[in-house]
């Protein structure tokens, strides 16, 4: 019974996921077979392929209840199979509430000056310790998003990190560099978070989440008291 509960649940948030990535113009691919797949994941059996224009997405979605040790083996192989490929990305879904972290109201958001203090303090962590200090740049960022998206404006139905840069692209408030940047990011602080290796975090690749904070935060003033 709490095998098959688990299962339709999972089922059901990947039909909602697929649904969310077709509105926003991808091609949805579900359960691709074998020959469906590129070489490097011919020994992968994802729930789901995403694909838009040369991004390329790679999803499994998962409960607390289904996640155990040949399972974990298993995720943290294809997330790195997916990182060494150029255009791809690995998104790991939970589907528990206990996993669903519940997101505070933007106002107990770190404040600009809080950020600004965070970020020196996120490059002293880069050469002290890489994985502490790509979680924390990336709250830094994500709260540097939200009051972006709060200057510019935008209406946002959520404030959940995926949607928050794909809506700000698409607003054209991020570049398309910019929103490649987050997106590889938001990916190392996904793996680090569930407590997946990767190779792909390197010093180069935090300090330029840093570099892309303090530019967010210099725009936010940019004319500000001209004329």
């Amino acid at each position: 019974m709490i095998a098959t509960a688990t299962a339709n649940i999972e089922r059901e948030r990947l039909l909602k996921l697929a649904e969310e990535y077709r509105e926003k113009g991808y091609e949805i691919s579900f359960h691709p077979n074998s020959e469906d797949l590129p070489d490097f994941l011919k020994s992968y059996r994802p729930d789901l392929i995403v694909r838009r224009g040369e991004e390329s997405v790679v999803i499994v979605v998962k409960s607390r209840a289904s996640l155990n040790s040949p399972s974990s083996t298993y995720l943290r192989n294809l997330a790195q199979a997916v990182a060494e490929n150029p255009g791809w990305r690995f998104e790991l879904v939970m589907t528990n509430s206990e996993d669903a972290v519940e997101v505070p109201k933007a106002e107990d958001s770190f404040q600009e000056h809080e950020i600004e203090l965070g970020l020196q303090v996120a490059k002293q962590l880069v050469a002290q310790h890489l994985e502490s200090a790509m979680l924390y740049s990336w709250s830094l960022v994500e709260a540097t998003l939200r009051i972006v998206a709060q200057k510019e404006e935008l209406s946002l139905q959520r404030l959940y990190p995926l949607y928050l840069v794909k809506q700000l692209t698409v607003e054209g408030v991020i570049s398309k560099s910019e929103y490649q940047l987050l997106m590889n990011a938001l990916s190392l602080r996904n793996a680090i978070a569930h407590g997946f290796k990767t190779t792909q975090l390197t010093q180069k690749s935090v300090c330029e989440l840093i570099e892309l904070a303090e530019k967010l935060l210099k725009d936010l003033h940019t004319g500000d008291g001209a004329g």
